[in-house]
């Protein structure tokens, strides 16, 4: 099996570039890349929905990027503990209408021993926002560094 590092146990410096890396993958938006980050069996919890496994990873993500156009995220690190990190995250999308919304959630991730993803339970809710209300604006991809992160634009 390859590995992901960061490998856990993880440090605070560790843990906050595993959430990073986290993020750029999300912004990539492609499913296949991103599925690669989680275990063969990777189980998650993402709303009412469960996933288990790769492929229903793929399946899963494709369905959203489809739905959640000019996706754009910002995770933050929380907390740490050898093996497991608690993120804070947000989002914001627009439907194929052109209503905007912002999606603020919290996830908590177990890593096995090679840094793959086994576990992944996110509690995400969104809110309805006027386009001018946008705070992300970086071309699709990767946030720049530069950009400010949540705690910087007051999320």
């Amino acid at each position: 099996m390859s590995t992901r590092p960061p490998l856990p146990p993880f440090t605070r410096d560790t843990a906050v570039q595993k959430v990073r890396l986290a993020e750029d993958g999300w912004n990539s938006r492609d499913p296949e890349k991103l599925a690669l980050a989680y275990r063969p069996d990777s189980q998650w919890r993402n709303r009412s929905e469960f996933v288990r496994g790769r492929q229903e990873i793929v399946a899963f993500l494709t369905r959203k990027w489809a739905k959640e156009l000019d996706y754009r995220l910002i995770k933050e690190f929380w907390a740490f503990d050898g093996n497991r990190i608690a993120v804070r995250f947000a989002y914001e999308w627009h439907d194929d209408a052109g209503n905007w919304f912002r999606s603020y959630g919290n996830e908590n991730w177990e890593f096995d021993a090679y840094g793959l993803m086994r576990l992944r339970y996110a509690s995400i809710n969104d809110l309805p926002i006027k386009e001018s209300e946008r705070k992300y604006h970086w071309p699709l991809g990767r946030r720049p560094d530069a950009h400010p992160g949540l705690s910087d634009l007051g999320l």
